[in-house]
């Protein structure tokens, strides 16, 4: 029997990936109508965008789970008409592309790159950097893409330090938690990658208290969320030389409004949140993937809970 697979994430996108899912549809023998207009009581799973318009899922009494198209899911995950299993994207391709924006721009900081792209006829300095055997890198938060990031930076021969909400113990990471945790950390990395999603416990977590705790002339790379960072607090630390130069990719309102200081500012690197991006045949094999697991009664893959947020 043929189950309904709404597809809630867009009909510009649907052009995209319902060649995608349904060629691995067929191929994983899942009999299914993928569409992007139902009868909500006829819905058996729903593939979602959080950008989506669907936001009342209340009439969807017989879907059994929501797949998102979206790593981060805070702008679902608190809708209380969602009582369905929800999961998030977590896609090998998705993976590859943060741990090669964070290597890259880690060691573009490393090496010193801005000032070399920058030289002017007659600069000529030649020091070299430290080996990465002796720089230690941050990275806050150590979910799938905080830990590939960071195992990333230690084949790199980064010492490597991470922090994270609940305790974890990671090969050749220096695992850290709690307020005591996230302050040596700051406090010792000369380069800081953040990776957390944004819940209540983590919006604003680098605020001007613990801006004041980072090691001075501390790099700072964001391609988690936008909201991690006080966004008043960061300029005031870049002024005062606290924070050297920081990376963004995130932000809070997406597209960066042109008249943001951020885009004025000359010790910030903005680029638009690329780090990341959901790349569609790999998203689409796992979003099937997940759909077989659960019509085997294996159960979601990166199911969300409730309670963290995530």
């Amino acid at each position: 029997m043929s189950m309904t697979i709404l597809f809630a994430a867009g009909e510009g996108d649907f052009a995209t990936y319902e060649p995608l899912l349904r060629a691995g549809l067929d191929q994983a023998g899942i009999a299914a109508d993928l569409v992007l207009d139902a009868a909500p009581d006829t819905v058996d799973l729903i593939i979602y965008a959080p950008a989506s318009p669907l936001q009342d899922f209340t009439p969807f009494t017989r879907c059994q789970a929501v797949l998102s198209l979206w790593a981060g899911v805070e702008r679902i995950a608190g809708n209380p008409t969602l009582t369905q299993p929800l999961a998030r994207l977590v896609d090998p391709d998705l993976t590859q592309g943060m741990i090669e924006y964070v290597t890259g721009h880690v060691l573009r900081y490393h090496l010193g790159m801005d000032a070399h792209l920058s030289a002017q006829p007659g600069d000529w300095a030649p020091t070299p950097p430290p080996l990465a055997r002796d720089r230690v890198v941050g990275v806050l938060g150590l979910g799938a893409l905080g830990q590939a990031s960071a195992t990333a930076l230690v084949a790199q021969g980064f010492q490597v330090h991470g922090w994270s909400r609940q305790a974890k113990a990671l090969p050749d990471i220096r695992c850290h938690t709690g307020e005591d945790g996230l302050r040596r950390v700051l406090g010792t990395a000369e380069i800081v990658v953040t990776l957390l999603p944004h819940t209540a416990a983590t919006e604003n977590l680098l605020d001007a208290t613990r801006l004041q705790h980072c090691r001075p002339g501390l790099r700072l790379i964001n391609p988690g969320r936008g909201a991690l960072i006080e966004d008043a607090a960061l300029l005031a630390a870049l002024d005062r030389g606290q924070i050297a130069h920081a990376t963004l990719d995130v932000f809070r309102t997406e597209p960066l409004p042109a008249a943001h200081p951020f885009w004025a500012h000359p010790k910030i690197t903005i680029t638009p949140h690329i780090a990341a991006a959901t790349r569609p045949a790999s998203a689409a094999r796992s979003i099937v993937a997940n759909i077989a697991r659960l019509l085997r009664g294996d159960g979601l893959l990166h199911q969300v809970s409730r309670s963290a947020g995530y």
